[in-house]
């Protein structure tokens, strides 16, 4: 068996809030999102799917808008 690695990143979140005229210090001071949070979706870390779909429905956008799958290019 082949172990593939897998990966998620969260780029094409920062070009959605920045589209949508939304900083992170709104995020953080009026919409309740943790620093930490902010910090995870920054440096591509785990985020739930939770998280994904508060982004979605404050953001008004897709899934893809937040999150984008890179295959191992292996």
């Amino acid at each position: 068996m082949k172990w593939v690695i897998l990966m998620i990143i969260c780029t094409p979140f920062w070009e959605t809030i920045k589209k949508k005229g939304i900083t992170t210090y709104a995020l953080i001071n009026k919409h309740g999102f943790s620093s930490h949070t902010i910090h995870r979706l920054r440096h591509n870390g785990g985020i739930s799917t939770s998280l994904i779909n508060e982004l979605c429905v404050l953001l008004d956008c897709k899934v893809e808008d937040i999150i984008k799958y890179i295959p191992d290019s292996k």
